[in-house]
Formats: C-alpha cells, sequence, structure tokens
C-alpha cells in the first residue's frame, strides 16, 4: 500500500478516491474466504488498493498472494461498486471513497496462510449462516453482489 501511504503524507485523514480491488475465494462446500483484520477485528474480504500502473486484476492477484498465500488461475469479474455507499472510514481516522472491482478468483493453489500484518486469522464461512463480526464494508459488498441476504 505504497501509493496510498505516501499519499496520506500529502493529505492527512481527509477522504481520498481509492481504486483497488477484493478477491472472492470459494472451498469446494462453496463457503468464502474471509480474514479477520487486525485493524478493526471483524471479518472482511482479501482485497486492497492499486498501485500506480496496475490493473484491478493484477492488484487482485497481488492482494490474494500477499493476504492470503494463495494464487489463482483465473479471475471473474463479477461487479464494481462506487459512489457514496463506498464510503469507509478507517478504525484510525483515514477515510475513503472506494471504487472496488469485486472478482471471483478460480482454479486456486496453495493453503490459505495469513501472509502480512493486515490479517490475524483466515477461514471460510457458509455464506448461508450470518458470519459473526463482519466489517460492514464486506457485507454491503456481498449483499449488493448477490451473495448474502440481510444479516
Amino acid at each position: 500500500m505504497g501509493y496510498i501511504m505516501e499519499l496520506r503524507k500529502l493529505v492527512g485523514s481527509r477522504p481520498l478516491i481509492m481504486a483497488g480491488s477484493c478477491v472472492l475465494v470459494f472451498n469446494e462446500q462453496g463457503h468464502l474466504l474471509l480474514q479477520r483484520r487486525t485493524d478493526s477485528l471483524d471479518w472482511g474480504t482479501l482485497g486492497g488498493s492499486l498501485e500506480p500502473g496496475e490493473s484491478l486484476e493484477e492488484a487482485a492477484a497481488r492482494e490474494l498472494y500477499e493476504e492470503a498465500g494463495l494464487k489463482a488461475e483465473t479471475y471473474r469479474l463479477i461487479t464494481v461498486f462506487s459512489g457514496p455507499d463506498m464510503y469507509y472510514k478507517y478504525p484510525h481516522g483515514d477515510e475513503v471513497y472506494n471504487v472496488m472491482a469485486v472478482y471471483e478468483a478460480k482454479g486456486i493453489t496453495g493453503s490459505p496462510t495469513v501472509m502480512d500484518d493486515e490479517g490475524l486469522e483466515l477461514r471460510y464461512f457458509d455464506l448461508n449462516q450470518p458470519v459473526p463480526e463482519i466489517n460492514p464494508f464486506t457485507e454491503y459488498v456481498l449483499k449488493k453482489a448477490g451473495y448474502i441476504q440481510s444479516q
């Protein structure tokens, strides 16, 4: 997240428009892989912001590996979200308006392993059941993309 960190040095915590990708990984049972986030201690999707010169799909692949140690054969674009509903305020005060591409990763190789300091734990969840302590932003994305009903 070097690019955003450099911008934050210049603009502080005021809202930024942040383009990024999130990656949905399903196991054989159709359960979704989520990570317990270190900043908010809730469960969220894998993903993050673009670096300069990177495509949305490249960011999805990079984030999948950096956060979970996984690689995928292909990435299927599900949808793109933007607008006022994509506002998020991090627990430390930084504010963003996300432009978020949602990808579903297919042909996964590797075993889910926490690889960076953004996640505490990785776990698969059955989306037919309420996800305890789901990140509100993740819940919004999963609802709008049609993966879950109201929890």
